[in-house]
């Protein structure tokens, strides 16, 4: 082998990256805090595309962005009628749901990838991997799936929107993405993809950190590291406050 030949072997692939398009993502808040006044945040998302040479072809790719949260098993039930009081009936495990899952993109996912693509990317809320506890039969997960999907959507937690990236010049593009105050702690994932003809082409990730702070962070670090005096603190407060408007009451009573 000449040393051109490999020479050309050793730079392929590089030749290969600068041959394909990257994302250049960023966040407006690379941090959310959560106080006792948190009604929610908005996120703007946003970016660029580089296309190699700086040539925007004349067919303008497509994006979409997901921002997921933390993931934790959960358990679902279902309640059902009996003798008119509703009771817990069956219930299924899930090991990963995302504590938050939001889709945005330039068009519906259907128009933009086919099913197989979309659930290897997790491309929306019909894809995503809640990797079901085992044991059940495929009716009964597809039934508390959908249950799970219906609960976290009307929660706020959940949500797709197929016309939520708007794209400049085939370069620019932005995203907004709600993230309402019942939302859990932890760090959060903004993926980026871009789309052409079918493929995903080029994918970026940023992170978030969604934490409380000020006197939340205090109850919940004092929660987590002194559990038994939280737990004592938590008998005896209401005690206190009822005895306290009792008192109240009695002296102006009096």
């Amino acid at each position: 082998m000449t040393a051109r030949r490999l020479a050309m072997l050793l730079l392929a692939p590089l030749l290969m990256a600068q041959s394909a398009p990257q994302l250049v993502p960023d966040i407006s808040a690379r941090r959310v805090d959560i106080q006792y006044s948190f009604t929610g945040a908005q996120l703007l998302l946003f970016g660029a595309i580089l296309y190699p040479g700086g040539r925007v072809p004349k067919r303008q790719a497509d994006i979409a962005v997901v921002l997921k949260g933390p993931v934790q098993p959960i358990l679902v039930r279902e309640k059902q009628k009996i003798a008119g009081i509703w009771t817990n009936a069956e219930s299924s495990r899930f090991r990963s749901a995302p504590g938050f899952y939001a889709v945005a993109s330039s068009k519906p996912i259907a128009d933009l990838v086919d099913e197989r693509t979309a659930a290897i990317y997790e491309l929306g809320l019909q894809n995503l991997q809640l990797s079901p506890g085992g044991g059940a039969q495929p009716d009964k997960e597809r039934r508390f799936e959908a249950g799970l999907l219906e609960l976290r959507h009307r929660q706020g937690l959940y949500a797709e929107n197929p016309n939520g990236v708007e794209i400049s010049g085939g370069v620019l593009y932005r995203a907004r993405i709600f993230i309402p105050s019942q939302v859990p702690v932890g760090t959060y994932t903004a993926e980026t993809f871009l789309i052409d003809r079918g493929k995903v082409i080029a994918a970026a990730t940023k992170d978030i950190e969604v934490g409380k702070s000020g006197f939340e962070r205090f109850v919940a670090q004092t929660a987590q590291r002194q559990s038994f005096l939280y737990g004592l603190a938590a008998i005896l407060l209401p005690l206190l406050l009822g005895w306290a408007a009792a008192e109240l009451f009695r002296r102006r009573g009096a």
